[in-house]
């Protein structure tokens, strides 16, 4: 698919407003009804092949082993160790090796992302009260 035809797909997704999307086959002519939802997650896998990028896709019911945290989370193996020996994120133990629900992963990466940006902001409100040239 024309790299083109990809950014006028994801324009017109982006763009939509209704929660449901009719998409009509053109030789058939029947009508499927989407979930915008599904059409923005198409988009995106779209985008990302047109850029030759790798897309993997799990359901959501898997469970990971420790080197496939460590991908998704970006972090060393030895902090994803230690988040599951501290009990941060549960495992199971599966006769010798450790497997982590992706949910539960996904869960964890969530919290970070809402932490890091809940610091992120009272830094820069610290930063304007002290007059550090960080202006909103």
């Amino acid at each position: 698919m024309a790299s083109e035809s990809v950014f006028n797909f994801s324009a017109a997704v982006a763009n939509y407003r209704s929660d449901i999307v009719h998409i009509k086959m053109e030789e058939s002519s029947e009508i499927f009804k989407i979930p915008l939802t599904a059409l923005r997650f198409l988009s995106q896998i779209l985008s990302c092949m047109a850029e030759g990028k790798a897309i993997s896709l799990t359901p959501p019911d898997s469970e990971l082993c420790t080197q496939e945290a460590v991908d998704i989370l970006n972090v060393s193996k030895l902090h994803i160790m230690g988040l599951l020996e501290t009990g941060v994120i549960p495992l199971k133990k599966v006769e010798s090796s450790r497997k982590i629900p992706l949910e539960v992963l996904l869960s964890y990466e969530m919290e970070q992302k809402l932490v890091r940006k809940s610091s992120l902001e009272l830094m820069a409100h610290q930063a304007q009260e002290l007059n550090l040239g960080y202006e909103s």
